[in-house]
């Protein structure tokens, strides 16, 4: 990999990891605590990740729990998933909070099949403006720089890595696609 590449394979890098952390947030019928990553909670005057104030399991398949280190906070976590499109009514006992998530729908599977590409479509998206810029960067390098094979080279060596990032996309899109539309 030529160092002159490096910028540009960080950045796809930083797109692949993006539409991984965006597919975690999304439920598909299992309950998975990374739903609830970009919840905050006031905590003494504070916008606190739910995380950092209680701990979170999952008890069984379909049930993330929150237990809160202070009673106090219930209410605010409460409010916060309430307000949130995690889309779930929490329930409490006084001391946790539970999130029961129902069975999808078959619509709704559809629905959340439809957002996975829609969302791995964007990615796409900004691998290939990455990879556009790189090759203007190469072009304005090559008036001054480098040779004309240099850059041919280089702009082959950059496709390569475009055409990487993209089949990694499609399949972490596949396998959220099939995990929805497991019942």
């Amino acid at each position: 990999m030529d160092a002159r590449l490096q910028q540009y394979e960080d950045r796809m890098k930083k797109a692949y990891e993006f539409l991984e952390s965006d597919y975690n947030t999304i439920r598909a019928g299992r309950a998975n605590p990374h739903v609830l990553d970009k919840l905050r909670v006031d905590y003494y005057g504070t916008p606190t990740p739910i995380q950092q104030v209680g701990n979170i399991t999952v008890p069984e398949a379909r049930i993330i729990q929150i237990a809160p280190w202070e009673k106090s906070l219930i209410k605010a976590i409460e409010k916060a998933i309430m307000a949130s499109d995690v889309g779930i009514t929490p329930s409490n006992d006084g001391s946790v909070i539970r999130l029961v998530f129902p069975e999808l729908t078959e619509e709704r599977r559809k629905d959340l099949a439809k957002e996975v590409r829609k969302k791995a479509e964007e990615g796409k998206v900004a691998v290939r403006n990455i990879r556009r810029d790189g090759n203007d960067a190469l072009k304005k390098l090559g008036k001054t720089e480098i040779s004309e094979d240099e850059i041919k080279q280089l702009e082959e060596q950059l496709q390569k890595l475009t055409d990487k990032y993209i089949k990694d996309m499609d399949a972490l899109m596949e396998k959220k696609s099939k995990e929805i539309m497991t019942v």
